[in-house]
């Protein structure tokens, strides 16, 4: 009888095998939720890929109408965008490549939301939901100035500053502008403003979560502009016109995090302070 009664030695090693099984199941729930949600995410962004590389050569028309404008305003009769065998082709790539990470943002930002919610309070999902939706409209805002006023603005200084000839000169000027290169400098402003549009979610959430206050940001605003300027310096391609234009952006988004911060740490309300138990 005594024969058949366990060991201690070896019903701690059962608890310990049941304990791993208990864990090893979750975990292989949450990696096969994952793989899920990646292959929906990676199904998004290539059905969002194709469809954008079928419309890429009239977006890529649409991207050349500040500089098509640019040029007439400086008086030329015809906008000319050279390009090298191929350029045009694997532009038009790249172009869809970028449009499709955008038309496709909702779902990947949705999947990746609907995989950590499960370890989120309600109240910590109430409060990220409008930013989840606040995030692409704030990025399309950013892509939308590039376009409406930044991009003619860099044109209209390079052609003032590159493309004239002076009285007198020995030879003639020409601004060679070639498509991936102007497909570049599209992108990068657009990639740059779009980014420097989430700046407010950024400080918002950090403000609601309490680790940074209204009062922080105002009393430490000489150095954000230091580094809002090293950032847009890094961002933009190397001329003064789109590096001041998105510094001056992003410190105008600052000032209004400021206020964005303010209004929830109203909301939010004073915090509790700890007591000690017992």
């Amino acid at each position: 009888m005594a024969d058949n009664v366990p060991q201690p030695d070896i019903i701690d090693a059962r608890d310990g095998a049941d304990e791993i099984e208990q864990s090893r199941a979750p975990l292989m729930e949450h990696l096969i939720e994952l793989r899920a949600r990646l292959m929906i995410i990676v199904g998004a962004l290539a059905a969002a890929f194709v469809l954008c590389f079928l419309v890429s050569a009239p977006l890529y028309n649409w991207l050349t109408l500040p500089f098509v404008n640019a040029v007439t305003a400086a008086g030329q009769e015809t906008a000319v965008l050279n390009y090298a065998p191929l350029e045009l082709f694997f532009s038009r790539i790249k172009l869809s490549f970028f449009a499709a990470l955008m038309a496709s943002f909702p779902i990947t930002a949705w999947q990746i939301y609907a995989f950590v919610a499960p370890g989120l309070y309600k109240s910590e999902k109430r409060a990220v939901l409008p930013f989840l939706f606040a995030m692409p409209v704030l990025f399309a805002m950013g892509i939308a100035l590039v376009h409406v006023m930044v991009l003619p603005m860099v044109l209209d200084f390079a052609l003032g500053i590159e493309a004239g000839t002076e009285a007198g000169a020995p030879a003639n000027y020409n601004l060679f502008v070639k498509v991936g290169e102007y497909l570049s400098l599209a992108i990068a402003l657009m990639v740059g403003f779009g980014f420097a549009f989430q700046l407010p979610v950024v400080l918002m959430l950090l403000g609601q979560a309490g680790l940074i206050s209204a009062e922080f940001l105002s009393r430490n605003r000489r150095y954000a502009i230091v580094i809002i300027f090293l950032v847009a310096a890094f961002l933009t391609p190397p001329d003064p016109m789109s590096q001041i234009a998105l510094g001056g952006t992003i410190l105008v988004l600052y000032e209004l995090s400021i206020w964005g911060v303010r209004w929830t740490q109203r909301k939010r309300g004073p915090v509790a302070p700890e007591t000690s138990a017992g």
